[in-house]
């Protein structure tokens, strides 16, 4: 469902035309990978629903030759918004998927969230859905 909804990010033009931005540089960690660039589309985040047809976030992998590789879609949403929309139920889930939750303050300065990494373009050997991709590296990334 997320490959046939997110093929035509593989242009990152079209991305940016439907509101997608990038936000965050190239998130990387010492020693798990990477999770690449993350293409933020704003209101979709501000509006709170969860649609596995339209990911809050596109991710691409920066290539050596310059051209950004589509590698998954993120799903995001406000913790805070979503437990008050939702009382008692926990984090969200979405594909059968529980979300991860990131405490606040975090790297990316947002407050807490729930979040759902989906590596729909490129395979992760650790699994579809964790954050961290082994594989995915930020090397080629020249900065916003």
């Amino acid at each position: 469902m997320v490959r046939d909804n997110t093929e035509r990010f593989k242009d990152v033009s079209v991305a940016e035309r439907e509101g997608y931005s990038l936000l965050f540089g190239c998130v990387s960690g010492p020693d798990m990978g990477a999770m690449g660039l993350h293409y933020v589309n704003l209101p979709l985040v501000a509006a709170g629903v969860l649609d596995a047809t339209r990911p809050q976030i596109i991710i691409y992998e920066p290539m050596p030759d310059g051209h950004l590789q589509l590698i998954g879609a993120d799903f995001l949403v406000i913790a805070s918004d979503w437990d008050k929309a939702h009382p008692g139920q926990g984090a969200p889930q979405l594909m059968g998927q529980l979300f991860h939750y990131f405490e606040s303050p975090n790297r990316f300065g947002l407050p807490a969230f729930y979040t759902l990494h989906v590596w729909a373009w490129k395979e992760n050997p650790n699994g579809a859905f964790v954050n961290w991709h082994p594989n995915v590296s930020c090397q080629a990334f020249a900065g916003q």
